[in-house]
């Protein structure tokens, strides 16, 4: 990593942290360039990839200015600003992006999948009731997340599976919460039972469906079992 690209990273970080708010104004270049002990030159080419990304824009005569996150165009950093949200929000936001994108994908790979994929999926359920009965939730949410890379790798597009790359921490987290509920796990079977049948069936309308209600499923819990749970217990 370059100077600029570790200047760039630590600036980044401080503006998540809440160093540098939205709107605020970033250190003149020469404070920057004196914190940092690095060149003038340093602290423009960071500031560059910032801009680049929308994080920051420049008001002439005035100074660096941060843009409000829903401005950024660059995934992984919104994505670690929204990490720094409520969580019960971010949640629900993650299940509304999952469904824009899994929904989508599952109708795809009715069409796509190969058998290999079903054997797969099949082997990936089979992990899950197996964790379940075990009360073993870090391998419940292990088999999980395999069966649902496997239907984005089912789709044959190389770009699916690659949607979800900066949301990993964050999906890990979410199910690692909502799997440790013994309810959601029965009822995360079910339907994943249900996308399976879907997919060996081919027909991309009812993988669709099938996707759309797991999601609905997914959303249900984490209300009921989780955030009113933790709000009767507050």
């Amino acid at each position: 990593m370059s100077l600029s690209d570790d200047l760039a990273e630590q600036l980044l970080s401080a503006i998540i942290d809440g160093t540098y708010p939205p709107d605020s104004a970033l250190p003149p270049e020469g404070e920057l360039a004196d914190q940092s002990s690095v060149s003038r030159l340093t602290v423009r080419e960071a500031v560059k990839q910032l801009r680049a990304q929308n994080v920051v824009r420049v008001v002439r005569g005035r100074g660096t200015y941060v843009n409000p996150p829903d401005r950024w165009t660059a995934l992984e950093a919104v994505v670690r600003a929204a990490s720094r949200s409520s969580h019960a929000s971010l949640s629900e936001r993650l299940i509304e992006a999952r469904r824009l994108i899994e929904n989508g994908a599952t109708e795809l790979a009715a069409v796509r999948r190969s058998e290999h994929d079903l054997a797969e999926l099949r082997e990936h359920l089979a992990a899950m009731r197996e964790a379940a009965d075990a009360g073993d939730t870090e391998q419940f949410v292990q088999a999980d997340i395999d069966f649902h890379d496997t239907v984005m790798r089912a789709t044959g597009n190389l770009f699916v599976p690659l949607l979800f790359e900066p949301f990993g921490p964050m999906l890990v987290e979410g199910r690692r919460e909502t799997s440790a509920v013994p309810q959601i796990r029965v009822n995360a079977i079910a339907h994943h039972e249900a996308v399976l049948a879907a997919l060996e069936s081919g027909d991309p309308e009812q993988a669709r469906r099938a996707m759309d209600a797991h999601m609905n499923q997914t959303a249900d819990d984490l209300r009921t079992h989780v955030i009113k749970a933790a709000a009767d217990r507050a």
